[in-house]
């Protein structure tokens, strides 16, 4: 085709008109797509430090003080430390895949083993992890409240819900500095009780160590272990939402090479660091409670109790009170952002390449947190370790099985297209290396967890999960000789789609349906015109005539 035509303005075709929601995704987030370099302005300590303050949660202290309490401080450890290798491993290449290639994980999914609509299946799954963790935290919130204000659960459930919402509708311009705002006074408000614990406590550590759960079981288990790891990777899908913002990097140069590896790896899987840190304060925390606080041990799990207890000891109870409820809504309002945001991205891709009707991301921020609301309303923080164990099995297969593709069938093997290829047209509907490997995995771990194997075997569900999710992808794609990776090698147009320095290319050409200028990575050739298309117009095509055929 004519590049000059898609640089021009081709008029367009009768009865076509603009499509709003092309032409506003500044306030979109560039939702269904590539983030283009014209939007990603932020450097690389911005992006890094806005994708961290997404895992200021303090679900992290209640899973930590949970699994504690279940199997005792030894196993809890080792349970932790399995949870930080595997997180590790897993989210590095898909981190560096967002980051230099610019795309969110579903993107990334799409072309890493799953196909056009094989990844939607785990657009679920990560649609769930968000909203799971959003009840988790309102109800952390909610708990604070009721504390503190005296305000009725049902009702705390409703205001952390609801403020959330006028905060998301800006994305990553709104949130960028939100994040950056607020994370200097949280850090101080969580890191002080565990100082000062260490101080003036010294006694605690010994305690903490010497802790064998509620049911003073707690030996040493690699059972018991396996357990406590599984309901920590129920936050393997947190890769996902670092993405959403770690997809906002700058081009990668020679100049900036040596932040941006540092933003990546620290806001990308490194959050794991963070994450198992904060499980083990949690913990803490807990256990000196359990000791040292009357019937502390009906609320040692429950971060508002935490910090409470700790922070009387160091100032007026009135004083203890406030501090206590400001780094609970600092600490929600900062983690459900992220959640609601990257919530509103996963529904959102899903309805659009079901329906190819696409309704705009609000709409969808708003069922995210309806759904929440339910789970919160139904006292989800109850049954936390099992929901979270449950939903593990999941989480693993979809991300150990991306990673997986990434490091193996791209890199080793090369049966997997190195470059990440997300459009319409250009990948076949259902890719049986990832799709398959993921149900199996997720289906087999599941059984597991449940029982169908046996109790010997039951703890073991999440190492089932991860060993299915590794070896199944490899053997699929040489089984298959990857042939149902691409439908298409050429997309049709002459340009080379990275720069010199191998970043995406910020050449714009102009969609000939929604009338915008999109950038190299994001158009295809139109099938029935001399013009290009963009990837959401190809998206919501429902008669297929802009979408390439297959290549022989």
């Amino acid at each position: 085709m004519s590049i000059e035509n898609a640089r021009r303005d081709p008029a367009p075709e009768p009865g076509e008109l603009p499509r709003e929601s092309a032409a506003k995704e500044t306030l979109e987030d560039y939702t269904l797509r590539f983030a283009p370099r014209s939007y990603r302005k932020w450097s690389t300590g911005v992006v890094g430090v806005t994708a961290l303050g997404g895992i200021a949660y303090l679900a992290d202290f209640a899973i930590g003080a949970n699994i504690g309490i279940s199997y005792g401080t030894t196993n809890a450890l080792w349970g932790i430390l399995v949870f930080a290798v595997v997180i590790f491993a897993t989210g590095f290449p898909l981190a560096y895949y967002a980051a230099r290639y610019n795309l969110d994980l579903d993107l990334i999914t799409r072309g890493s083993g799953f196909g056009y609509y094989g990844s939607v299946v785990t657009n679920v799954i990560f649609a769930t992890f968000t909203f799971i963790f959003f009840a988790l935290e309102g109800s952390i919130m909610a708990q604070g409240l009721k504390l503190g204000l005296n305000i009725p659960l049902w009702v705390g459930y409703a205001v952390s819900t609801l403020i959330i919402f006028p905060l998301v509708i800006y994305g990553m311009s709104l949130l960028s500095k939100l994040q950056l705002w607020t994370t200097p006074l949280w850090l101080v408000l969580m890191v002080a009780p565990f100082v000062y614990l260490l101080v003036s406590h010294p006694d605690s550590v010994s305690s903490f160590f010497a802790y064998q759960g509620e049911n003073g079981q707690g030996a040493p288990s690699i059972g018991a272990v396996m357990l406590a790891a599984g309901v920590c990777l129920s936050l393997i899908a947190q890769i996902a939402e670092q993405i959403d913002y770690l997809r906002f990097m700058p081009p990668k140069t020679p100049e900036n090479s040596r932040r941006w590896w540092t933003s990546l790896i620290l806001a990308g899987p490194g959050w794991v660091f963070f994450g198992a840190i904060k499980q083990i304060v949690g913990l803490f925390l807990a256990v000196y409670i359990i000791a040292n606080v009357a019937d502390g041990a009906t609320v040692a799990n429950e971060p508002v109790h935490q910090f409470l207890e700790i922070y009387k000891d160091i100032m007026p109870p009135w004083a203890a009170m406030t501090v206590a409820v400001i780094l609970v809504v600092i600490s929600q309002i900062k983690i459900n952002v992220t959640n609601a945001y990257s919530g509103s991205l996963a529904w959102t891709n899903s309805f659009t390449r079901i329906t190819k009707t696409y309704p705009g991301r609000l709409v969808f921020l708003g069922v995210n947190l309806l759904i929440a609301l339910v789970l919160m309303e139904a006292n989800m923080f109850s049954f936390l370790n099992t929901i979270l164990g449950f939903y593990a099995n999941c989480g693993m297969s979809w991300v150990v099985v991306v990673a997986t593709d990434i490091a193996i069938n791209k890199y080793l093997l090369k049966l997997s297209p190195l470059q990440p290829e997300f459009r319409r047209g250009m990948l076949y509907n259902v890719n049986p290396v990832g799709f398959g490997s993921m149900i199996v995995s997720a289906g087999v771990s599941i059984l597991v967890f449940f029982g169908a194997f046996g109790a010997a075997v039951q703890p073991f569900s999440p190492l089932v999960a991860i060993g299915l999710a590794i070896v199944l992808p490899p053997l699929l794609a040489i089984a298959t000789k990857g042939k149902y990776y691409l439908r298409r090698t050429d997309d049709g147009i002459d340009l080379p789609m990275l720069d010199e320095h191998g970043n995406p290319s910020a050449e714009t050409l102009h969609c000939h349906v929604c009338r915008q200028d999109f950038e190299r990575p994001d158009v295809a050739r139109c099938e029935t015109h001399d013009a290009v298309v963009c990837s959401l117009c190809l998206s919501t095509d429902k008669v297929g005539d802009h979408v390439l055929p297959a290549q022989a």
